[in-house]
């Protein structure tokens, strides 16, 4: 189990920024790794009321359930555990809840666990780059009816880090357009299709 504290800031981009910055950076097709997010919540969305986010995430061959909970606008503490093939596959279907750290998180927040259902996956392919004193990822997101780009900047300062992810996006002159989190737009092509049925 794992606890810690995720500082990020996120902008959206459009396809050919996304397309530049890996042009920029000398991104080869090797150094892009996909990732597959499988979201939970329950029928009355206990996590979304709390601003917090349950994900399993695969990448490679690592499998990690974890626990997002917002503490301030860009900072997010996580709890994580990490999952084998056959815990990863009985969470997903219903069958138990193998991750024991996060178990307890979600206990001490009342949520009901028995009531948590897989209700969407998203699947990105990101990139990471070291910058300054972080780390930028370039994330192209596909999901329901939906692709998506943004660019994260994840660090250790919230300040410092604002002010050199702010210097990253003006000396490209990409606009400031602050990206929601990939559950929160996942949630809203969620809510748009259950719209159109």
């Amino acid at each position: 189990m794992s606890q810690e504290y995720e500082i990020e800031f996120k902008n959206v981009l459009t396809k050919k920024q996304y397309e530049q910055l890996l042009e920029e950076f000398n991104i080869e097709p090797h150094q892009i790794h996909r990732q597959v997010n499988h979201y939970f919540d329950t029928k009355e969305w206990h996590l979304k009321k709390l601003s917090s986010a349950l994900r399993i995430r695969q990448q490679n061959q690592k499998i990690v359930c974890t626990l997002k909970e917002q503490r301030d606008e860009h900072i997010h503490l996580e709890t994580t555990d990490v999952l084998t093939e056959q815990q990863r596959d009985e969470m997903l279907a219903g069958k138990g809840f193998a991750a024991p750290s996060v178990k307890e998180r979600l206990i001490q927040l009342q949520v009901p666990i028995e009531e948590l259902r897989l209700f969407g996956t998203l699947t990105t392919d990101r990139v990471e780059v070291p910058y300054q004193d972080g780390i930028l990822v370039f994330d192209h997101s596909f999901y329901l009816h939906c692709d998506d780009y943004e660019v994260e900047y994840e660090t250790k300062d919230s300040s410092l880090g604002r002010e050199q992810f702010l210097s990253f996006l003006k000396e490209r002159n990409i606009n400031i357009q602050t990206a929601d989190k990939k559950i929160a737009r996942f949630m809203k092509a969620f809510q748009e299709r259950k719209g159109e049925q």
